[in-house]
């Protein structure tokens, strides 16, 4: 199954952290809102470094979505793992297995985030474990 649609963020900054030459790392909790077939809302905490070269860095983020999806009604945590390759990112954020409850009980999934002019949207491919 698919779900597509957009959502709002609203970034707040908690602590960043100069790690010497050039290095930082920060942690930040993200609100988000999602429209379309995932009608949810979700509380992120981020924990980033970036380098001293520009475009490179990572974060990890563990995500709690709230809402519903596809009619089912529920939530679940999703792990982020992002990478930034001297401009070239990479992302990997997927459902993190047996956190779905209510209706969400057994979701698996992999959801992919498009940031275009921006504005946010998101694919969710996902499924039900029995």
């Amino acid at each position: 199954m698919q779900a597509k649609g957009e959502f709002e963020v609203k970034r707040i900054p908690q602590e960043e952290l100069d790690i010497g030459e050039g290095a930082t790392v920060g942690h930040s909790r993200f609100d988000k809102r999602f429209h379309g077939p995932l009608d949810a809302t979700s509380v992120v905490h981020m924990l980033a470094v970036m380098s001293a070269v520009p475009g490179s860095g990572a974060y990890v983020a563990m995500e709690r979505i709230e809402g519903t999806l596809d009619g089912r009604r529920g939530s679940f945590f999703a792990q982020h793992n992002g990478v930034m390759d001297r401009g070239k990112p990479t992302l990997d954020l997927t459902v993190v297995p047996d956190t779905g409850t209510g209706d969400l009980t057994g979701l698996h999934g992999r959801i992919a985030i498009d940031i275009v002019d921006g504005k946010h949207s998101y694919t969710f491919d996902y499924d039900f474990r029995e």
